[in-house]
C-alpha cells in the first residue's frame, strides 16, 4: 500500500472511531432520556439499535487488524491503531450499559427516591465520554487528565446516591405501609441501585478511553494502572 494510502486509511480509522462515538453518547442520551420520561418507545429504539453498534465494532475490529498485519505499523502508528481497538471495546461496553438504562425505563412501574439524580449523573458520565473523545481525536493529554480526574467525583455521586437508597430504606420503614407492594418495591430499588452502578461503569469507559488516548498522543501509561 502507499503511504498516502496508508496514512488515508488511518485518518478513516480516526474517523470511523468518532462516528461510532457519536453514535454511542447519542444513545447513551436516548436511554437517559427513556429513563427519566418513561419512554417505552424511545427506549426500543436504543434496545434495537444495539446491533448497529455491534456491527461497528466488529467492523472497526478487523480494520484494525488489517492495518496491523498488512502495515505491520511500529511506534506512534502501532499505538494510534492499538489505542483505536481498545476505544472501540469500550464503546461498545457504553452502548450496552445505554441499552441497560433503555430496558430499565421499560421494566420500572413506580417512581422510586426521586431525590436521587440520576439524570445529574448521567450527564457528567456522558460530558465524561465526550471530553475523552475529544481528548482522542485532537491527542490533547491534559484532556486525557481532566477526565480521569472528574472520575473521583463521579464515583463520589454514585456513592452517595447509593447510601441514600440505603439508609432511607433502613430509617424510613417502607415496609410498615400497609399498601406496599414489598416485592414490586424492592425490584424498582433494585432496578434504581443497578442503574447508578452501570453509570458508574460509563465513567469509568470513559476513564479507559482517556487513558488509551494518552498512551496514544505520548506514550504515557501513567493513567492505564
Amino acid at each position: 500500500m502507499p503511504r498516502q494510502e496508508y496514512q488515508n486509511s488511518l485518518e478513516s480509522l480516526r474517523d470511523d472511531v468518532l462516528y461510532m462515538s457519536e453514535l454511542v453518547a447519542e444513545r447513551l442520551r436516548m436511554g437517559l432520556d427513556a429513563l427519566e420520561q418513561k419512554d417505552e418507545e424511545l427506549a426500543q429504539q436504543v434496545i434495537e439499535g444495539d446491533s448497529e453498534i455491534n456491527r461497528m465494532y466488529l467492523d472497526l475490529e478487523q480494520e484494525c487488524i488489517n492495518l496491523i498485519a498488512l502495515q505491520q505499523p511500529v511506534a506512534s502508528d502501532l499505538r494510534f491503531i492499538a489505542a483505536s481497538f481498545k476505544i472501540t471495546t469500550d464503546l461498545e461496553r457504553i452502548g450496552d450499559l445505554a441499552t441497560n438504562l433503555a430496558g430499565y425505563a421499560t421494566e420500572a412501574d413506580r417512581d422510586v427516591f426521586p431525590e436521587v439524580d440520576i439524570q445529574q449523573i448521567g450527564d457528567e458520565t456522558l460530558d465524561m465520554l465526550e471530553t475523552a473523545m475529544e481528548a482522542y481525536a485532537e491527542e490533547d493529554a491534559e484532556l486525557c487528565r481532566s477526565v480521569a480526574d472528574r472520575d473521583d467525583e463521579v464515583d463520589a455521586m454514585c456513592e452517595a446516591a447509593s447510601e441514600m437508597v440505603v439508609r432511607d430504606l433502613i430509617e424510613a420503614d417502607p415496609f410498615g405501609e400497609a399498601d406496599l407492594d414489598a416485592e414490586a418495591y424492592m425490584t424498582d430499588i433494585s432496578r434504581l441501585l443497578l442503574t447508578i452502578r452501570d453509570l458508574e461503569r460509563v465513567g469509568d469507559h470513559a476513564v479507559n478511553i482517556a487513558a488509551r488516548s494518552l498512551y496514544m498522543a505520548e506514550d504515557d501509561d501513567e493513567l492505564l494502572y
